[in-house]
């Protein structure tokens, strides 16, 4: 049964920070810009307990934890300690599937006592690092994700699928990854608000409301059936750079000017790593939330920042937003082949 687990590094970013400022122990921490539209990145688990999440907008986490304590993110931090971890997740298990900076999933196969195997790694990693993990431990990756999260910080819980169905029969569908927002919303319609209901409920009605494949898809997931291989490698089909600005920006001569320093940013990053593209894009958010795409293919790949900047400008001209721009980006993609190496340590390219 115990084939994949999955080691989630414990509220990541926030843990680096409190072992850099060790005074803030036991207070409530937000990891986030301090822009009037920033969110937060992470947060410290005393800060969660004022229902702080990622993903929220920071003003919104200042007024339901006025005392926390705001830390502007640090990524070179985040991604040293990143490679020290994934390095140790390596050392102890040969076949390792990198999720991003802070998880992955190993394979246990060959193991001769995986739980054991498990909890020497949880150890190395805190002993040598200062970071606590959690860890699901299953049949296939659907569940050790879940169990993962099941218990943190800290946690260690092994599942078979048989018993994942009966621990989460009554938790909500959202609770599985592939499950979003809008499908649960969409299933609560159906009376389908739990996991164990949805497991339970016909097939042919999914299939009638969600479509011939992820009707059946929902059903397998609310059963707990979940990939049983490993990706060793993910391959970085794109690059790209973008910003949301603090005030929404009408003025067309601004707008280029942010698209060209983004534009060279990128083309920065694409010529250390030596990969060249043919398709150039630009993604546009107005202050109404439209968001829109432009992409042009050219002759030859590129990271010539006078082309890959004079393309995007041209698509923004183009485009002309009718109203003012609340997020601006640029990205390279369709690199020339053998030009797209495995993405190192789960720092997988910004999709635009």
């Amino acid at each position: 049964m115990a084939r994949i687990a999955h080691l989630d590094v414990d509220a990541f970013y926030a843990s680096v920070e409190l072992l850099r400022r060790p005074e803030l122990a036991g207070k409530p921490v937000i990891v986030s810009g301090s822009g009037p539209r920033a969110v937060v990145t992470t947060a410290s688990y005393e800060a969660r307990k004022f229902g702080i999440g990622s993903a929220m907008p920071t003003a919104r986490a200042r007024r339901l934890c006025p005392d926390a304590v705001l830390i502007p993110p640090d990524f070179v931090a985040y991604r040293e300690a990143s490679a020290k971890v994934m390095a140790l997740l390596r050392a102890h298990v040969e076949r390792v599937e990198v999720l991003g900076l802070d998880e992955a999933y190993l394979d246990l196969d060959g193991l001769v006592a995986p739980r054991a195997a498990m909890r020497r790694l949880v150890a190395a990693i805190r002993e040598e690092t200062g970071l606590t993990a959690s860890v699901g431990i299953g049949p296939n990756k659907l569940v050790a994700k879940v169990a993962s999260d099941a218990e943190k910080p800290a946690g260690f819980v092994v599942l078979s699928r048989e018993d994942a169905c009966a621990r989460f029969a009554d938790r909500p569908p959202g609770l599985v990854p592939g499950i979003g927002p809008k499908t649960v919303a969409r299933l609560e319609r159906l009376k389908l608000t739990t996991l164990g209901a949805l497991a339970a409920a016909p097939e042919s009605l999914l299939v009638e409301h969600f479509g011939a494949n992820h009707g059946p898809d929902l059903k397998r997931r609310a059963s707990f059936h979940g990939g049983e291989h490993l990706t060793l490698e993910r391959v970085a089909v794109s690059e790209s750079r973008e910003t949301t600005f603090d005030h929404d920006v009408a003025d067309p001569l601004e707008l280029e000017g942010r698209l060209d320093v983004l534009a060279r940013e990128l083309c920065v990053r694409l010529a250390k790593q030596e990969r060249r593209g043919r398709n150039i894009a630009i993604k546009v958010r107005l202050d109404d939330w439209t968001t829109v795409t432009r992409a042009r293919t050219i002759a030859a790949p590129t990271n010539d920042p006078g082309v890959v900047g004079g393309v995007a400008l041209d698509l923004l001209r183009e485009y002309a937003p009718a109203r003012p721009v609340r997020l601006l980006g640029v990205r390279v993609a369709a690199f020339d082949h053998g030009d797209s190496p495995a993405v190192d340590d789960g720092q997988m390219a910004l999709p635009v």
